[in-house]
């Protein structure tokens, strides 16, 4: 009987963001559903400073903050090195690097900045390595709030009104920052970092004094600040989308929020916002989010995975989409992965999937010619 060779899938968590603790979640997840008769692997976690440290079990150190008897792993930097992955060891003539293991997929579970706004990606691309998820384009525009809506427009996907401002604005003319919102219409608005997920950093203002706060309070954790104008009465609906060249969408699912809106701790500490999947809406009204969620995909180059978060109007239908996670979250309470469940995909065969998918990018990528011939 052959036996077939098991494919060696480093998982990077943690990260330097504000979402920190939800990428230890997501990847406990999906290092629990990793077939050991399929997958050999390698727990790499990136602590708040940027070290990227490895070890056996080195999640559960991350989970307890308990680092320092893991190794220190040396990221790969170029082609050269992409099929091993390097750490140290401490010897009495100073540090030594040593071979962990050859490498054939990086799956990042790394939410926010320095890990969904294309910045690994741009890592793994220059070390020509395979990885799950979108590249560098479609991570970055994907993560950045003002440039997506930006493309969106241009594709005629709707948005909702909304302005950006700069930390230094904030700082140093929050009078003329509040006029700019205040021109858009009545309150509420919604302040959100231009760079961030999770809704961390999201407040809604319903008076100027919230606006104040909700802008600070944004800028802790960006030097670009989104303020949205509220649509009234809405519900939210979110599609998950999965595939490269030609991605497909899955049921479409309402959250019921437990608080004012989405929160934080709605999505991952109390877990108490409701969930219809799949949703209530019309046949008409869901066909024309999947659509726009795959013309939004499409349209800032995504791959392998992206969950559509859209607004649908109560008494008009009109539909919004509000942004594109191109890496949602994969906690047990995650919308993305349930929605896939309910569409006949289980969590397992989705992990399964999003390696493939990232195989095969790699090997389009290794097509493509690097040097001009005659």
């Amino acid at each position: 009987m052959t036996m077939t060779k098991k494919l060696k899938v480093a998982v990077l968590f943690g990260g330097r963001s504000g979402e920190h603790d939800v990428s230890l979640m997501s990847a406990r997840s999906v290092i629990s559903v990793l077939d050991p008769q399929k997958y050999e692997v390698y727990q790499v976690g990136i602590t708040l400073d940027g070290n990227w440290l490895t070890g056996e079990d080195a999640l559960s150190a991350f989970e307890a903050g308990k680092t320092q008897d893991l190794r220190r792993v040396i990221p790969p930097t170029e082609p050269a090195s992409r099929q091993s992955l390097f750490v140290t060891r401490e010897t009495k003539s100073g540090e030594k690097l040593e071979t962990l293991s050859a490498i054939d997929v990086f799956f990042p579970v790394l939410h926010g900045p320095f890990g969904e706004d294309g910045t690994i990606q741009g890592l793994l691309e220059l070390a020509d390595c395979a990885y799950v998820g979108a590249g560098v384009a479609g991570s970055s525009v994907g993560m950045d709030k003002a440039i997506f809506k930006d493309v969106m427009r241009a594709n005629n996907i709707p948005i909702v009104d909304s302005i950006f401002v700069s930390r230094n604005e904030i700082e140093n003319n929050m009078n003329d920052v509040i006029a700019k919102a205040e021109a858009m219409g009545v309150y509420p608005f919604f302040t959100k970092p231009a760079n961030l997920g999770s809704s961390v950093g999201i407040s809604k203002c319903n008076s100027r004094s919230d606006l104040t706060e909700g802008l600070m309070d944004a800028a802790r954790y960006d030097r670009r600040v989104l303020i949205e104008k509220g649509v009234g009465n809405v519900r939210e609906v979110e599609v998950s989308v999965l595939g490269n060249e030609e991605p497909i969408a899955s049921v479409c699912g309402e959250v019921l929020p437990s608080r004012e809106f989405y929160s934080y701790e709605s999505k991952y500490v109390d877990g108490t916002s409701g969930l219809i999947i799949p949703s209530q809406l019309s046949n008409e009204i869901t066909e024309k989010i999947r659509e726009f969620a795959i013309r939004a995909y499409k349209a800032i180059d995504c791959a392998g995975m992206a969950r559509a978060d859209f607004f649908v109007e109560v008494g008009t239908g009109k539909i919004y989409i509000n942004e594109l996670n191109t890496l949602p979250g994969f906690t047990s309470i995650s919308m993305y992965p349930k929605l896939w469940q309910a569409s006949g995909l289980t969590y397992a065969q989705l992990v399964d999937k999003l390696i493939e998918l990232a195989l095969e990018r790699k090997s389009q990528r290794d097509r493509t010619e690097r040097r001009r011939t005659a």
